[in-house]
């Protein structure tokens, strides 16, 4: 018997094998935050702003510097992690959103940490292992802490604060406190089943999030573009409904604007009146420094290092303080000793602070102070 031709259906008309109608594909909704031409004025900034901005982007840079001299010198054990490249990222989101809104992010944490306000004393002594470290000495570097900075670490599990920034921003929403949380991940995370659970649950109920890849270009030695089949990490919150941003993390000025202009937006306005949902952003970074202490960095060649040089962003934030002449010379150089005094001081503070007693070994492992099982 001869086949009959039939004539195709209208694509809106035709069913998928389910049954469900096969959906129109949205236009993407993405927005890049770059080549903005941003001025500290069009963005609302004083100098005193900009200085400021600048002097903690600084202090980041100074700290991790001596922390690797001092990880050098055994005395510090354990991982480190350090930010060096990224100081913009966390300097613009801490600047462009409320004191309130809780942050939560990996184990690369010492920037974020120092951003929110975390002392350097309190920072150098964990890195020690000493009693007066944020986490009381026993988090060491991946695992920075400071509840009354709005500062929830810190996770050493690839992935695993994802949900928990999450949580954070559904705890926002039904406690209406008008805040977003914001949940910091590297490039390599994004892979892990985690992000796709809590972004999905993010979507389900709205929630007031950012979830924020940090995307330094490599997870451990692996380049992104030898990861993924799509390097461009934003439409990963496509399947999920988000609108998605891209920024330019090598930028203080669009750092700082499209996390003060999406925080506003995903917490449902200035006025936190409107309705909440998530939006994922991807920021486009560098690190300067190996994935960790140990790292030979032999993935990538000192001539792409020699090229990223020039898209630093503390020097670039320098070079415009002095074009636009917010600071004298003599005013910058004046901020980096004060800021490299400040570091010394935090590592003679961290050398003088005694190493947590034994006793201490069950505390802060439950929050009832008579848990059973723990004597």
């Amino acid at each position: 018997m001869a086949a009959t031709k039939q004539k195709a259906a209208p694509a809106e008309d035709r069913a998928a094998t389910n049954g469900s109608a096969m959906p129109d594909i949205p236009a993407p909704d993405v927005r890049f935050f770059q080549n903005s031409g941003h001025t500290h004025e069009s963005l609302g900034l004083s100098a005193d702003d900009v200085l400021a901005m600048y002097r903690n982007m600084l202090l980041q840079r100074r700290f991790e510097e001596r922390a690797a001299q001092m990880y050098g010198r055994q005395k510090i054990s354990g991982f480190l992690h350090l930010y060096i490249g990224q100081e913009a990222v966390s300097t613009g989101a801490v600047w462009g959103t409320r004191p309130d809104d809780p942050i939560i992010t990996a184990y690369r944490d010492h920037g974020l940490a120092l951003a929110r306000g975390m002392s350097t004393d309190a920072g150098m002594a964990e890195l020690f292992g000493k009693i007066d470290g944020c986490s009381r000495g026993k988090g060491g570097s991946m695992h920075f802490f400071d509840v009354e900075k709005g500062f929830y670490g810190g996770h050493g599990i690839v992935g695993g604060q994802i949900p928990v920034g999450v949580g954070m921003g559904f705890a926002c929403k039904y406690q209406k406190t008008g805040g977003v949380a914001l949940t910091f991940f590297g490039d390599g995370a994004i892979n892990q089943g985690a992000f796709h659970e809590a972004a999905n649950l993010a979507a389900l109920y709205k929630v007031p999030v950012l979830i924020i890849v940090e995307n330094n270009e490599y997870a451990m030695g692996t380049s992104v573009t030898r990861s993924r089949g799509d390097a461009n990490l934003w439409k990963s919150g496509y399947p999920y409904g988000m609108k998605a941003a891209v920024i330019d993390g090598m930028d203080l000025f669009e750092c700082y604007g499209a996390f003060k202009t999406l925080a506003d937006e995903a917490r449902g306005g200035a006025d936190g009146e409107g309705e909440t949902h998530p939006i994922f952003v991807e920021v486009r970074t560098y690190r300067y420094r190996g994935h960790s202490m140990s790292d030979p960095q032999k993935y990538r060649t000192k001539e792409e290092m020699e090229a990223k040089k020039s898209e630093d962003p503390i020097v670039r934030t320098k070079l415009y303080i002095a074009e636009h002449e917010l600071a004298t010379d003599e005013q910058l150089d004046q901020i980096d000793e004060e800021v490299k005094a400040e570091v010394m001081a935090a590592v003679e503070f961290a050398e003088k602070s005694p190493f947590p007693p034994v006793e201490t070994m069950y505390e802060d492992v439950y929050v009832q102070d008579d848990y059973p099982f723990i004597s």
